[in-house]
């Protein structure tokens, strides 16, 4: 049994919805499809698809082998470059993890400007906000924010990240400025639930830790944002959705004498991987596009 063939037929599978388009993609029966697949589940001893007449989805064992698939082919083909001499060419895939809203309202064009300057680059781009282990997982490079770290993983931070407490000039208007954390408890708040709904402050006298009841709780930092601006309550914001709206008076900050500690920006590499041209491409398209304190300000046109 040819283990590599069968896994890159088998994310042709994934990549492609079913046997028979991925049989069309390679240029092979459907037949030798669905054997290279039976192989595969012989030697895992499970089934890695649930069929149906309809669609075809992952088991569970399937979604755990996919990532170690990916990380193997990715690491035969990056072997055979490096014998044949090209092991310094940008060309080859990348596999990203980038968080959601930061992707939708800056990374994609930085993404795409990367992608147009090196063309035999293709990026698999998966879009979460959850921390990720770039080695488990079978990243090239992991774009985060939440703290995190990893064995046999570069960590690099790329950019500090500001997030301010704010509200609406019409919400605190009509229900009044907080003075101290402790005030939230009697106002309607707005949570971003990846960080969960515990907010820190550092005060005068050290760490304050805040838990609040939302009024709101989402895993979109755009909701987030709008709901702020429609008045419905206050948020933590970070400084990349916030400096537009504030600058134009839409938002006030509030809580400004209990600043919250910063999150940084961070890329994270597997150390197997950090060696490949392309993967120190995209990191330096990263730092060179974070290298400023006021990125968002130079960048976004929210």
């Amino acid at each position: 049994m040819d283990i590599v063939t069968n896994f890159r037929t088998f994310l042709e599978v994934v990549q492609c919805g079913s046997f028979s388009a991925a049989s069309r993609k390679l240029h092979i029966s459907t037949s030798v499809v669905t054997s290279r697949i039976e192989q595969l589940e012989w030697k895992v001893r499970s089934s890695l698809f649930e069929r149906s007449t309809r669609k075809l989805s992952l088991t569970d064992q399937g979604r755990r082998l996919l990532p170690v698939a990916q990380r193997i082919v990715h690491d035969v083909d990056d072997a055979i470059s490096s014998i044949s001499g090209n092991a310094n060419d940008l060309e080859g895939p990348l596999r990203i993890k980038v968080p959601t809203t930061l992707t939708a309202v800056f990374l994609a064009r930085v993404l795409a400007r990367f992608q147009q300057a090196h063309p035999n680059v293709s990026l698999d781009v998966v879009v979460i906000d959850r921390n990720v282990n770039p080695v488990q997982e079978g990243f090239d490079l992991v774009v985060g924010m939440l703290p995190a770290s990893y064995d046999d993983v570069l960590d690099v931070g790329l950019c500090p990240l500001d997030r301010f407490v704010v509200a609406s000039p019409q919400y605190v208007a009509v229900n009044g400025y907080p003075q101290h954390p402790a005030d939230l408890s009697r106002h309607r708040m707005l949570n971003f639930g990846p960080t969960g709904p515990t907010w820190p402050f550092t005060g005068p006298e050290g760490q304050i830790a805040v838990t609040v009841e939302p009024h709101l709780t989402t895993n979109d930092g755009h909701m987030l944002l709008e709901s702020t601006l429609a008045g419905v309550g206050i948020a933590i914001v970070s400084s990349y959705m916030a400096s537009a709206a504030l600058a134009r008076g839409q938002l006030v900050r509030l809580l400004d004498a209990f600043p919250i500690p910063q999150f940084w920006i961070r890329a994270q590499i597997p150390h197997s991987r950090s060696h490949l041209a392309r993967v120190q491409a995209l990191l330096t398209c990263l730092r060179n596009t974070f290298d400023s304190a006021s990125v968002w300000e130079k960048n976004l046109d929210l």
